[in-house]
């Protein structure tokens, strides 16, 4: 990689925080930052939000233009921790959604704010013509001069072209640094972008003998391998710490994906409850083939155009008709061996421009997923107990091979350890 300082490295990684900024107000888009940087200091910086609209170059170019940035648009200035966020948090949501505010109209201003200087961003500038004009376009414009990112696109309408755009102009680009994280923050838009389907992860937590349950609920115990009913019990595998993480999990997911089993054992919300500003709400999904979800569940009860159960049961049944009326909304799926088709479902989360999907479900959901092949990613809660008894085998779902975990990493959470691994290459969908 050449010509790459340790001023370099330290821009990258304030653009690469800027990015993270944007999670769960970013999707369908990618999460993106941007930072502006002439004679060794900061004039402007952002990241993207898909209600902003704009994207991270032109809100830091506005912001060395002295202009406000657009509404929901990120920094604005370097120390500036950015635009207040339009917040409707009622008492019975469990997490705040975006309400967007009257878009500004301020187009960007050709200044010689920024004429010379470098943009560090983490994915590379669009130079094609959406919801928004190209950026190689603005920034050619503003009279860039270096461009450092940290990976190229995986759009197929990018795709390193807008590289080729700006060093057809004489602005200098160089490519490649930090690029893991990048690709990492970029990894649901990767795979919905070139396959048209969510990135599925799979998280589950276990004993240390591998056990989703403790022993004394036996009788009752969770499908999600989480939590059981009985009261006066440590009725939890996974340290608080790690449902924390669990719950940023969420926050960071467009969807989750649970059974009917689980609705039925433990009456869950499944919401994002970090408290944190989303674009959209957590889309919860049931996989339910008979429609034997409760209409008296807290997920029908607060349903708000927010739950979505797959069936192999009729549309127009009275049950369904029912939880239509509660704000459910049914689809019939077309299914195998009298269970819905998981990888028609998984298309169809696609075809509504769902990114990323967190599957939370127990053995028999789990098994059937792998076996389907529409996982991406594992990320499995190990904690320090001992069940103690023999679980449900996975061969009974027809998932028999042994799944081999690639890009493997470890972190503890309080007392547990969390192991993450890929089953795929989601930047090698097709």
């Amino acid at each position: 990689m050449p010509d790459i300082t340790a001023a370099d490295a330290i821009f990258m990684h304030r653009a690469l925080e800027l990015a993270a900024k944007g999670v769960a107000l970013a999707s369908p888009n990618p999460m993106v930052g941007a930072v502006l940087v002439r004679k060794g200091k900061i004039i402007g910086e952002g990241f993207h939000t898909y209600e902003g609209m704009r994207h991270a170059e032109i809100v830091a170019l506005e912001a060395a233009s002295n202009q406000p940035a657009e509404i929901f648009g990120g920094l604005v200035a370097p120390g500036f921790v950015g635009r207040a966020f339009g917040l409707d948090k009622e008492d019975e949501t469990p997490a705040g959604v975006l309400t967007p505010a009257a878009p500004s109209a301020l187009p960007v201003v050709d200044s010689d704010a920024a004429r010379g200087a470098t943009l560090y961003v983490n994915l590379e500038p669009c130079c094609h013509k959406g919801r928004t004009a190209p950026c190689t376009n603005a920034l050619i414009l503003a009279g860039v001069k270096r461009v450092v990112a940290a990976m190229q696109d995986p759009n197929p309408a990018v795709a390193g072209r807008g590289f080729k755009h700006l060093r057809a102009a004489g602005v200098e680009v160089v490519a490649g640094l930090r690029e893991a994280e990048a690709r990492r923050l970029a990894e649901p838009f990767a795979k919905w972008i070139i396959s048209k389907q969510p990135l599925v992860t799979l998280k589950s937590a276990l004993t240390l003998d591998g056990q989703l349950v403790l022993p004394h609920a036996r009788a009752s115990r969770s499908h999600r391998g989480e939590r059981v009913r009985r009261r006066g019990d440590d009725s939890w595998i996974s340290s608080p710490e790690s449902r924390a993480e669990v719950q940023r999990m969420r926050h960071a997911s467009d969807a989750l994906i649970t059974g009917i089993g689980t609705v039925l054992i433990d009456n869950p919300l499944l919401t994002d409850r970090t408290g944190l500003p989303r674009r959209r709400k957590l889309l919860r999904v049931v996989m339910d083939s008979q429609l034997r979800l409760p209409l008296k569940s807290q997920l029908v009860k607060t349903a708000d155009n927010d739950v979505l159960v797959f069936t192999r049961a009729s549309e127009k049944s009275p049950k369904a008709r029912a939880l239509q009326a509660a704000g459910v909304e049914v689809v019939h799926i077309a299914g195998r061996r009298g269970r819905p088709d998981l990888r028609a479902v998984i298309a169809e989360i696609g075809r509504r421009e769902i990114l990323s999907v967190l599957l939370e479900a127990g053995a028999i959901l789990n098994s059937a997923a792998l076996a389907a092949g529409i996982v991406d990613k594992m990320r499995v809660f190990l904690a320090p107990k001992i069940a103690g008894f023999q679980g449900s085998a996975a061969t009974k779902n027809g998932f028999q091979a042994p799944c081999e975990l690639h890009n493997v990493t470890m972190a503890q959470f309080g007392v547990d350890f969390a192991i993450e691994g890929y089953l795929r290459d989601v930047y090698r969908t097709r």
